[in-house]
């Protein structure tokens, strides 16, 4: 258990000390003053949703095994076809 605490401690330092969210990071603190206030929510939307996108897979990689992880893929994928079944593709 402490373990896997300690693996998902370093698999959340690992996405954030990412190359691209690094870049991402690094734009924005860049052109902070030239850009717009909507354009700087979008910019640290983008950047949000990227860190807490890596910053899942990464957990995910070490909460689950490979075998797991298909797994759940293929259930998601089976939830998304009978969802358009239920809605007839709409």
């Amino acid at each position: 258990m402490i373990s896997t605490a300690l693996a998902i401690q370093e698999a959340t330092s690992e996405a954030v000390h990412d190359e691209s969210v690094m870049a991402i990071a690094s734009s924005i603190f860049q052109n902070k003053d030239s850009m717009s206030s909507e354009d700087f929510a979008r910019a640290l939307f983008m950047y949000s949703a990227h860190l807490s996108a890596l910053t899942a897979t990464l957990v995910t990689h070490v909460c689950l095994t490979e075998n797991e992880i298909n797994e759940m893929i293929s259930s998601i994928e089976e939830f998304d076809e009978i969802g358009k079944d239920v809605t007839n593709d709409n």
